[in-house]
């Protein structure tokens, strides 16, 4: 399972930056396709970005249009570590961010919540205006 420990989480103001960390246990993330999603308060659950290896050194990684270009999801396949680097934070980024995984054997995006195996809990980042 994935028990994440977060760090990053918090307020920011418009604009600014954030970096999310998550330490994955009880897994190998190489095996995995890892992502992020978000869930703002009254809304579905979606995508961030998601990012497989497969313990190759070029990752594949998949971004949701809402951050495409603002946002860096990244692995450290040594420290078992998942990231996600976003930048020209807005307002409407606000919600509950999770880490996520689910085992794979190919390479591909993995952006269906409904397709994750293994969910940790979230942390909260605010963007105030």
């Amino acid at each position: 399972q994935v028990q994440p420990v977060y760090s990053g989480g918090g307020s920011v103001q418009a604009g600014g930056s954030l970096r999310l960390s998550c330490a994955a246990s009880g897994i190998t993330i190489n095996n995995y396709c890892m992502a992020w999603f978000r869930q703002a308060t009254g809304k579905e659950r979606e995508a961030v970005a998601s990012i497989y290896t497969g313990g190759f050194r070029s990752a594949y990684t998949s971004y949701a249009d809402s951050v495409r270009g603002r946002s860096t999801i990244s692995q450290d396949s040594a420290k078992n570590m998942l990231y996600l680097q976003m930048n020209n934070l807005k307002p409407e980024d606000t919600a509950e961010y999770y880490c996520a995984a689910v085992f794979r054997t190919s390479s591909g995006p993995c952006l269906r919540a409904d397709g994750m195996r293994y969910w940790g809990k979230g942390t909260l980042v605010t963007i105030s205006s």
